[in-house]
């Protein structure tokens, strides 16, 4: 169940492998299982984007006498946060700009939202899923490195008797 559960994280939009790799890690996953674990799962999200987008984003999102007002309003509204995240970096480092973009381990910068930028502001599809691959494998490299050395802090705090 643990590794189901470190899969859909790692999936999910906003949560992805920042919440993905702790979750497996904090539950018995080793280290070296849980980063490539999560990681082929997040991204695993970028062709899901680009496939939404390109399918039924257009059904949803529609016309004046088609789609879902609500629909177009929350896309409208996430799509302008995502192109002014990314603008400023693609324009100065192009696709590297996307990949350092979703390397940040924070909410809101990872795989759906790079490559929702991405398709935004009119990347291709070949270079985003490269630029969004290279992002999240340093963001599990980052987000791994932290619950190593802070689980291994944690476990030399509980021993020493301060917890």
């Amino acid at each position: 169940m643990k590794y189901l559960i470190t899969a859909i994280l790692s999936l999910a939009p906003v949560v992805e492998l920042r919440g993905g790799i702790p979750f497996g890690m904090i539950n018995g996953i080793p280290w070296y299982i849980a980063w490539p674990f999560a990681t082929v799962f997040n991204i695993l999200a970028a062709p899901l984007c680009w496939l939404f987008l390109s399918t039924l984003h257009r059904l949803f999102y529609g016309t004046e006498q088609g789609g879902f007002s609500w629909y177009r309003n929350l896309f409208d509204r996430f799509v302008e946060k995502s192109r002014e995240k990314l603008r400023g970096g693609v324009e100065k480092w192009g696709v590297l700009g996307v990949a350092i973009f979703v390397a940040i381990p924070l909410p809101g910068t990872g795989a759906w939202t790079g490559t929702l930028g991405a398709w935004v502001l009119g990347l291709s599809k070949r270079k985003t899923l490269l630029a969004v691959t290279l992002g999240v494998l340093a963001a599990g490299a980052i987000v791994t490195t932290v619950m190593v050395l802070g689980l291994g802090a944690f476990r030399i705090f509980i021993k020493t008797g301060y917890a």
